[in-house]
């Protein structure tokens, strides 16, 4: 499926969060929200990128921003991974990879010579209306929170 650009609304889409909880995009029409995907829970780069989110949680929180992380883990890996770095958001399980799907994050990678299908590390950041307001592709995890952050007026 085609990347949401600039404009589009937002996929909604339901799945479960790290409680158990079942949790939808639009659940935060409102407020913005910042849903990050990343290939795996408590891996090097992913651990760097949701701990600049989890650093800089309070500039988000004042600028009433909602932050979301996906990956296609299960919600169980994932509240291990919230606990043991004290997330302070949640995290949303998509081990069926269909919100990656949905929102054009799945596809080919390659490392170290091989290649393979996993969630290419992008951020949407969804207006309040529900309609998509920025993407970020290629990120690099330990500046990404801070890029995100200028980049939200």
């Amino acid at each position: 499926m085609r990347m949401p650009e600039v404009g589009d609304q937002a996929p909604d889409f339901e799945t479960l969060d790290d409680s158990g909880q079942a949790v939808r995009v639009s659940d935060f029409r409102g407020r913005r929200v910042v849903l990050y995907f990343y290939p795996r829970a408590d891996t090097p780069g992913c651990t760097k990128e949701a701990c600049s989110f989890r650093d800089d949680f309070s500039a988000y929180e004042s600028k009433n921003v909602v932050i979301l992380g996906v990956s296609p883990d299960t919600e169980r890996a994932q509240a291990k991974f919230r606990a043991k770095y004290k997330l302070p958001f949640h995290l949303l399980a998509d081990p069926d990879h269909a919100i990656s799907e949905m929102y054009g994050t799945w596809g080919l990678k390659k490392f170290m010579g091989r290649e393979f299908m996993g969630v290419r590390r992008t951020t949407f950041v969804i207006d309040e209306r529900g309609d998509i307001s920025h993407v970020f592709e290629g990120v690099q995890p330990a500046e990404h929170s801070a890029e995100v952050l200028a980049g939200l007026t």
